[in-house]
């Protein structure tokens, strides 16, 4: 079983459209600064770095699912040539008033990803700039980091940090300490 690191893709990865609106073309993704960077940590400590998005622009006709997969080809493509390899990108493509298990805070597109890639939900990570994210990463049982540019006494995440490159510092961290924590033998 391997361990990943789950990204909501707006407010994590790149940044948002202005409330109401979608990202529809490559010219208006804007990957945030330092994601590269922290993407590339996590495949270099040897984690699964996996997107994990609800995008009803699709269910609105705003774009075609094929557009999305295209957009998303050239996300993860510009983060290549910067060093860093996104995984597997999972999304739900379902208005708010649909039944389905995929769109968050509903954990499906975890368990998904977790059944398809043999990962270890109790080791892995959700990290997103939104309560659902967070909800979304506790159904499925993972610890979770919420990116906001200021503490909100609300929150109901593990950590609350400032951006991505901190979720990642965070998460490296609380690895390499239960790593180095010694293990107990009972006496015999």
């Amino acid at each position: 079983m391997r361990k990943a690191a789950f990204l909501d893709r707006d407010g994590v990865i790149n940044r948002k459209a202005p409330q109401g609106q979608y990202i529809t073309r490559w010219e208006e993704f804007e990957i945030l600064p330092h994601v590269s960077e922290a993407i590339s940590r996590l495949n270099a400590a040897g984690w699964l770095v996996v997107v994990i998005t609800n995008q009803r622009c699709v269910a609105k006709g705003v774009i075609s699912e094929q557009g999305l997969d295209h957009l998303h080809l050239k996300m993860s493509s510009a983060l290549a040539k910067q060093g860093a390899r996104v995984d597997a990108i999972y999304l739900c493509p379902h208005e708010l008033d649909e039944q389905c298990a995929c769109r968050k805070p509903a954990p499906g597109m975890l368990l998904k990803a977790a059944n398809e890639l043999s990962i270890d939900l109790g080791q892995s990570w959700m990290i997103g700039d939104s309560n659902i994210d967070i909800e979304a990463g506790r159904a499925a049982g993972c610890c979770t980091i919420l990116i906001q540019e200021q503490r909100n006494a609300q929150m109901n995440a593990d950590h609350c940090v400032q951006d991505l490159h901190m979720a990642v510092s965070t998460i490296l961290a609380i690895s390499s300490q239960k790593e180095d924590a010694p293990t107990v033998s009972p006496s015999l």
